[in-house]
């Protein structure tokens, strides 16, 4: 049978869709096509919720910055201030002038001059900025929005700058960094430069503390990127921190008096002073010669910007000894009356070499030997102690390593080790040859014999001070360890106190009614020529402590290459008495021992400062009151310095508390009335404003 064969019809029937089928495709797709406006809108509502509310800031801030360009500018820095609270780094507010050279195009195209305008311009600006014409025309004729023409100018010629009102030209205020004081405790403050960037001393140790956040200076423009003219300023930042130093003004100032009189008077290369406390190692004073002014940092030779306290090293001969002799009493090796054969004849033949004492000294006790300075005594003392018990002495005093000061560029010295010391070595070091130290070294390892044993971490900075919160971040002295038994320290104490007796190396260190202890010091410097010690080259050194009693300070003087004299003895012990002798009447400690018991003759007066007249040095005299205890008369300040205050308090006797900065404005009591030694005396300064803003 033969398949039923389907007709055309039947085909084309099969062929159309079913009517509710394609209603329901149409639907699905209507739908797809809805869901996916749904959608779209969805997202674009989402994206338009995004960027006009949650992003908005930001947007409208690229919207200002279109309009805008932002300059930075100088933020203000956190002031330095010494250890009584006086300024010692200020920031202060100063015009700046800065010159639109498009928008002075557009301006002088309108008049028919323009270009003789443009020179007339320059040539009015430059005496007032100590620029030449030149100069500041090329500045004016920039292809730029913005140039600077003088930053933190003088308020007198920011004044007759604005006078000229001259377009284009425009101020807007910066800060500028100020150091009152001018030289004193330059090396230690250092500076910062035009960046606002702290480039030497504790302006760059503490710079990311004290620098602070500036603000901007913010010129307008169109929608065509042409500028309006306009400036305005956004403080956008912060002031910086502030640092109290443990530095002491006044004994700054003392030190770094004495300091240069006596690289003047020696024709030294150079000198260092330090000031220490020694129960807590409070750096009080910093001084070092020669010295620079930060205010002008650009005028001096880098050499005299270096901190030679922290960054310096040199062999420090015979005030090495002291450590020797206090590795030896705390070992029990030696008794203080213990006798030592330092020859008859002055010499001691040693590891193929020969040793000399300055004299023949003979027989000695141990204490003797420090008096006298023997180098013989203490190379026999050093064999007997040997080579690693001393080294080991020496590195618990802190030499051969950093002593953490908050300072930059400090230098560890050279101790080598005990293995590389032969026998001649080891005589060498103990009388401080073949070492090197800093002048921070041995001072605070000074303090340690002078303290009880305790060697303490010298620091410079006391406190950090947010000017904003008043919160305060403190500095506590810390002690390092113990490295001498109480009892052993003692006995050091009372050996160089015996030191600055009348008949020994440091008499001339004493101090009219004070007991003193220290230890002088010559060493011979290394020739960088022939390698061996120089014949002419010294380096004159005294180290010693003040009271005996109850010691407040520890002195350290070292003049670099004197000329004629170079014994420490005779150069620096005196500097150490003048400075003991200021700083203890500063602190106002009263003498422990009769006057005439450690009388000295008087040191001729300094020549008195330029400012000073012959009526003010003839009020000095102290005059006799009926009970014959001695008064004064009080001087007229006004209108001195605060060196040349401190100079004047110096040769009188005088105990002054000076506030503020710059030059005498008023003080109490009156001038001419009659003083006493309770009487109290205070100097209030203020800033001439043609030194704060002195040029560069």
């Amino acid at each position: 049978m033969k398949a039923h064969k389907p007709s055309a019809s039947e085909r084309a029937n099969r062929r159309r869709p079913d009517p509710k089928q394609e209603v329901r495709a149409v639907r699905r797709r209507i739908r797809f096509i809805a869901g996916c406006f749904v959608v779209l809108c969805a997202v674009l509502a989402l994206r338009a919720f995004y960027l006009q509310v949650l992003s908005a800031p930001q947007w409208q801030e690229r919207a200002r910055n279109q309009h805008r360009k932002i300059i930075p500018l100088t933020p203000q820095r956190g002031a330095l201030f010494d250890a009584q609270g006086e300024a010692l780094a200020v920031s202060l507010e100063a015009d700046s002038a800065y010159v639109n050279p498009e928008f002075l195009r557009r301006v002088l195209a309108q008049q028919a001059d323009g270009a003789g305008r443009l020179s007339q311009m320059a040539a009015a600006i430059a005496p007032l900025i100590g620029e030449k014409p030149q100069w500041v025309l090329e500045r004016m004729q920039r292809d730029k929005k913005f140039v600077w023409l003088k930053r933190r100018m003088a308020p007198d010629r920011a004044a007759a700058l604005r006078a000229l009102e001259l377009p284009g030209v425009f101020f807007t205020r910066e800060h500028k960094r100020w150091y009152p004081n001018g030289r004193v405790a330059s090396q230690v403050i250092g500076f910062s430069g035009i960046d606002n960037r702290g480039l030497e001393g504790l302006e760059r140790r503490y710079d990311p503390l004290i620098a602070g956040d500036g603000g901007y200076l913010v010129t307008r423009k169109d929608a065509s990127g042409r500028s309006l003219g306009s400036g305005e300023r956004v403080e956008a930042g912060r002031r910086g921190r502030d640092l109290y130093l443990t530095i002491d003004k006044q004994i700054q100032y003392i030190a770094e008096h004495e300091l240069a009189e006596a690289v003047t008077s020696s024709k030294a290369r150079g000198g260092v002073a330090v000031v220490m406390e020694p129960a807590s190692g409070r750096v009080l004073a910093m001084a070092s010669q020669p010295d620079y002014d930060p205010n002008q940092f650009g005028r001096f030779p880098a050499a005299t910007r270096r901190n030679r306290v922290v960054c310096d090293s040199y062999e420090p001969g015979s005030t090495f000894k002291l450590f020797l002799l206090a590795a030896a009493l705390n070992e029990e090796l030696f008794k203080t009356q213990q006798q030592i054969d330092c020859t008859k004849s002055g010499h001691y033949a040693i590891g193929g070499k020969v040793i000399h004492d300055h004299r023949a000294l003979g027989v000695l006790t141990v204490a003797d030997v420090l008096k006298f300075s023997s180098n013989i005594g203490c190379a026999k003392i050093a064999q007997q102690l040997g080579r690693e018990t001393f080294y080991r002495y020496l590195r618990e005093f802190g030499f051969g390593q950093l002593t953490q000061i908050d300072f930059d560029g400090e230098v560890g010295g050279l101790l080598r080790a005990p293995q590389d010391w032969f026998e001649i070595d080891l005589a060498a070091i103990s009388f401080g040859q073949g070492v090197t130290v800093t002048p921070l070294q041995l001072a605070t390892a000074t303090c340690a014999v002078v303290n009880g044993g305790r060697l303490m971490q010298p620091y410079l900075v006391e406190r950090i001070v947010d000017p904003r919160t008043g919160a305060e971040q403190l500095h506590s002295p810390r002690e390092v360890r113990q490295v001498l038994r109480p009892a052993v320290a003692q006995q050091l104490r009372d050996m160089m106190v015996r030191v600055a007796d009348v008949d020994g190396t440091g008499s001339r260190a004493r101090v009219p009614g004070f007991l003193v202890g220290g230890k002088t010091g010559t060493a011979q410097k290394v020739d960088p020529v022939t390698g061996t010690y120089s014949v002419d080259k010294r380096v004159s050194s005294f180290v010693g402590f003040a009271p005996a009693e109850a010691p407040r300070l520890v002195v350290l003087v070292a003049l670099d290459e004197p000329r004629g004299e170079v014994y420490g003895g005779i150069l620096a012990a005196p500097v150490f008495s003048r400075i003991v002798e200021q700083t203890l009447r500063y602190l106002r400690i009263a003498p422990t021992q009769p006057l005439e018991d450690t009388s000295r003759k008087a040191r001729p007066s300094s020549p008195p400062p330029r400012e000073m007249a012959p009526a003010l040095l003839s009020e000095m005299p102290s005059v006799p009151t009926q009970n014959g205890a001695p008064q004064s008369r009080m001087p007229d300040f006004k209108g001195l310095t605060a060196r040349d205050v401190l100079a004047l308090m110096a040769r009188s006797g005088l105990n002054l508390r000076i506030e503020g900065y710059g030059r005498v404005v008023r003080q109490q009591p009156a001038a001419g009335q009659t003083l006493d030694a309770t009487t109290p005396l205070t100097l209030y300064l203020q800033p001439p404003q043609e030194a704060i803003y002195a040029t560069d």
